[in-house]
């Protein structure tokens, strides 16, 4: 796990994603392990950063479970374990998903 959140974060780096952050999700009520934020410079640069990271990690053996690719604003990408968020600067600021994730709480016992 750690050598794919490495990867990830290596090709966000090399492709001049700011700002890229990786929360650890696990023991706490949420859909994933881990999830990894990034600010694209521009809207394309967005549709471009997942490009690579297709690309990349497919050729590697990576499956893509699924992607939300209808604004350049914000695109996530489901890993399984691992899930990708893709942020224009202002809507990172707008939805703040790192506040919200620090709120979660572990799951409730039965």
């Amino acid at each position: 796990m750690q050598q794919l959140i490495s990867t990830i974060t290596q090709i966000l780096d090399e492709k001049k994603a700011e700002d890229i952050e990786v929360i650890d999700l696990r023991g706490k009520d949420y859909i994933t392990d881990f999830v990894i934020i990034a600010t694209a410079l521009v809207g394309k640069h967005s549709f471009a950063l997942l490009d690579t990271l297709k690309t990349t990690l497919k050729a590697q053996g990576v499956e893509f479970f699924g992607t939300e690719e209808e604004s350049e604003d914000w695109i996530i990408a489901d890993l399984g374990e691992v899930m990708i968020h893709i942020f224009t600067d202002s809507h990172r600021k707008k939805f703040n998903l790192e506040e919200f994730l620090s709120t979660l709480g572990k799951p409730q016992a039965q």
